[in-house]
């Protein structure tokens, strides 16, 4: 599945970037919501999480809430938080399956571009942990599952993925090649990023203190910076062959909220969106690849 689904002949020039040792890897399921809470409408609403697909959020189940007229802002710091078991971790590369190790080098370039960023300003990069689960794990927002896809927790400051979205990405969402899947990791690194410089922080703030469309206004502002990085690295890598431009855009594309509500039926609803149209997604993607500088990712000071 997942193993074939990010290999190509016209593939990034991955082959000698360095893979990053900042991973985990969960063995076994990990334990899923506790009773109350979320623990009942969860299993109603994995079909519906699954078919969003939103290349990552920062926390994901919340903003699928969001996006179904649930106002997750009410759930974000009090009672009926999960409960769950951790599941067993290793670090051993040995056990890495091929994927896993690919996408690994992607997150070792990440970790070069922006550790370079950070020094041009004087600072310290702290890379991010790239955990890899299947079908379910645990996180430090709550239980990992596959049907969420690929997301940043800004509690432990982890990306979690299940190598077997790639292969979704490419059937379902009709996005296929390793930089549209590269895009994936280096989006959810890009929250990372935002994390360290106290956006991810500042925006929960706000999303506290407005209502519900001004909340989910807020959040697609953070995820198109997060797009517009992903342009940033992927400039700064100059690891880009022909064609990768094209993948880009259309998993920008794929994964926009008017598409994907269309695609599941819906009149695209503005105010529902927590993650900007497809139209967005790929200014902001392509913003960040045509200029390589961060300074052009300020979604928050100025229009897409």
């Amino acid at each position: 599945m997942g193993e074939q689904a990010h290999r190509n002949e016209d593939a990034m020039r991955l082959d000698d970037e360095q893979e990053s040792s900042n991973f985990e890897v969960q063995s076994g399921r990990g334990g899923g919501f506790g009773g109350g809470g979320l623990g009942g409408g969860l299993g109603m609403l994995l079909p519906l999480i699954g078919s969003r697909f939103g290349c990552g959020g920062i926390v994901v189940v919340l903003i699928i809430l969001a996006v179904m007229g649930v106002n997750p802002l009410s759930m974000m710091g009090g009672g009926g938080a999960p409960q769950q078991q951790s599941a067993p971790a290793s670090r051993d590369p040995g056990q890495l399956s091929d994927i896993q190790h690919w996408s690994l080098k992607v997150l070792g370039s990440t970790e070069r571009v922006w550790g370079q960023v950070f020094k041009e300003s004087g600072q310290n990069y702290q890379p991010t942990i790239l955990s890899f689960y299947s079908q379910s794990g645990t996180s430090g927002c709550g239980a990992a599952q596959s049907a969420m896809g690929p997301f940043y927790c800004p509690n432990d400051q982890k990306v979690y993925l299940d190598t077997d979205f790639f292969t979704e990405l490419q059937q379902r969402f009709g996005a296929p090649g390793d930089f549209a899947q590269a895009y994936v990791i280096a989006h959810e690194v890009g929250h990372h990023v935002q994390d360290l410089e106290g956006t991810l922080g500042q925006v929960n703030k706000q999303q506290r203190a407005v209502s519900e469309a001004q909340g989910n206004a807020l959040q697609v502002r953070v995820e198109l910076q997060a797009d517009c990085y992903a342009g940033v690295w992927a400039k700064r890598t100059g690891l880009m062959e022909a064609g990768d431009l094209e993948e880009g855009m259309k998993a920008a594309q794929a994964i926009g909220d008017d598409t994907l509500q269309k695609a599941a039926g819906r009149r695209p609803v503005p105010e529902s969106f927590t993650h900007g149209s497809s139209q967005e997604r790929m200014e902001w993607l392509r913003r960040g690849l045509d200029s390589g500088d961060p300074a052009q990712c300020d979604t928050f000071g100025r229009s897409g």
